[in-house]
């Protein structure tokens, strides 16, 4: 096979994208909440009924959307973040949530930690390993074997979630 059948063969095997549109599903915490736009509505964007309202003019829904996820995102990981780093004696400089497509989070050397959004679509259990992963770099910024045994201590998920992220994570590259 060459290069451009590997290359056509790859693409032909991911999932299709998932637009932020009206009807679209769209996961939070790994369950499906359909978007549902309510333009006469005022608020932004909110939970209801298991569904993600939307509200305003259709050209701002996929903002709206990504806001919303963005700030959810955050609303999540950053209790999980503060009781990590409680538990190690430690503190967080900053916790900010970007829209990476390599990482699902990062520890910078001053001691901020970033997050992908994407991760507010994962079940709790993952988003509890990479908080756990990134609050132990604080620790040690290195992948040494006493790194992973901090984080095995901050968390019991890291067997479930780091196959979980390999097996599922592409998938939610395609969302947005």
């Amino acid at each position: 096979m060459n290069h451009a059948e590997w290359v056509a063969n790859r693409l032909a095997a991911l999932p299709d994208a998932l637009p932020f549109a009206d009807g679209s599903l769209v996961p939070i915490g790994d369950v499906p909440h359909r978007i549902r736009h309510v333009p006469q509505s005022r608020g932004g964007a909110w939970l209801q009924d298991g569904e993600l309202h939307v509200s305003g003019a259709p050209e701002f829904l996929r903002r709206r959307v990504m806001d919303f996820l963005r700030a959810e995102a955050l609303h999540r990981l950053s209790p999980m973040v503060v009781v990590k780093t409680a538990t190690l004696g430690v503190t967080a400089r900053r916790i900010a949530v970007k829209d990476t497509r390599s990482r699902w989070g990062s520890c910078a050397a001053d001691g901020s930690l970033a997050f992908s959004w994407r991760l507010v679509m994962t079940p709790e259990f993952v988003q509890d390993y990479v908080a756990a992963h990134e609050v132990a770099h604080l620790k040690y910024m290195n992948h040494g074997k006493r790194f992973w045994n901090l984080v095995d201590r901050l968390t019991p998920h890291a067997a479930a979630a780091i196959p979980w992220l390999r097996a599922e994570g592409f998938r939610l590259l395609r969302v947005g």
